[in-house]
């Protein structure tokens, strides 16, 4: 199967250690994997500072004379002026955030963790919806803070909490987004359960069940 490729409008540039590694005005979005990855023409990288092993050279017909740079081996990489995390963003990627008034409860091993009616729901493509919920409407006195943390190119930084129930520590079960970034305001200080970990009813039926 070809490889699905497309030229990005956006200038990019990377940083290691300070220097400017890459810096090019017309990459090349490439999905080699669910989400794309950048290609930039040779010549706009600095391959002397990339570490070894980071930079791929394309052999593939439809990239010639294009490289890839390991997202990880660079310190920063900024899309235009702002600063991107993780892996290139998928410009067709939506994350809509939607206010409701949906019944939302939340179970951890028996027990009612969690229950709103004002939560504000993500709905990111390709994945399952969110429920985002106000920490006055969670038990705080069962969440243990974590030092976990993820990024996300959309949404930002998230920290993490585990959840103790009738002894049992239930790890890295919850997560908030403290300043997200300004497309994902919607949820600044908002916390999200793994409907894959705990039991999430909405309006009485399980999150994600069909009508």
């Amino acid at each position: 199967m070809p490889l699905r490729v497309e030229r990005s409008p956006k200038r990019v540039r990377a940083y290691r250690d300070g220097a400017l590694v890459v810096d090019c005005l017309r990459p090349r979005l490439v999905w080699e994997r669910v989400y794309p990855t950048y290609y930039f023409p040779v010549a706009d990288v600095r391959a002397e500072l990339v570490p070894p092993g980071a930079l791929r050279v394309a052999d593939e017909p439809e990239l010639a004379g294009l490289a890839r740079v390991a997202w990880e081996s660079m310190d920063e990489w900024f899309e235009e002026d702002e600063p991107v995390y993780v892996h290139a963003r998928d410009p067709y990627t939506r994350v809509d955030i939607l206010a409701s008034s949906r019944h939302v409860v939340v179970e951890v091993a028996g027990t009612v963790v969690a229950s709103s009616r004002r939560p504000r729901i993500l709905f990111e493509t390709g994945l399952p919806a969110r429920y985002y919920l106000p920490l006055h409407d969670i038990r705080l006195d069962l969440l243990r803070p974590s030092r976990t943390t993820t990024m996300c190119p959309y949404k930002g930084t998230a920290t993490y909490w585990h959840v103790l129930v009738d002894g049992t520590l239930h790890e890295d079960l919850v997560w908030s987004y403290r300043s997200p970034l300004p497309e994902s305001q919607k949820i600044t200080g908002l916390a999200c359960f793994y409907a894959e970990r705990a039991i999430v009813r909405v309006d009485g039926e399980p999150a994600g069940a069909d009508r």
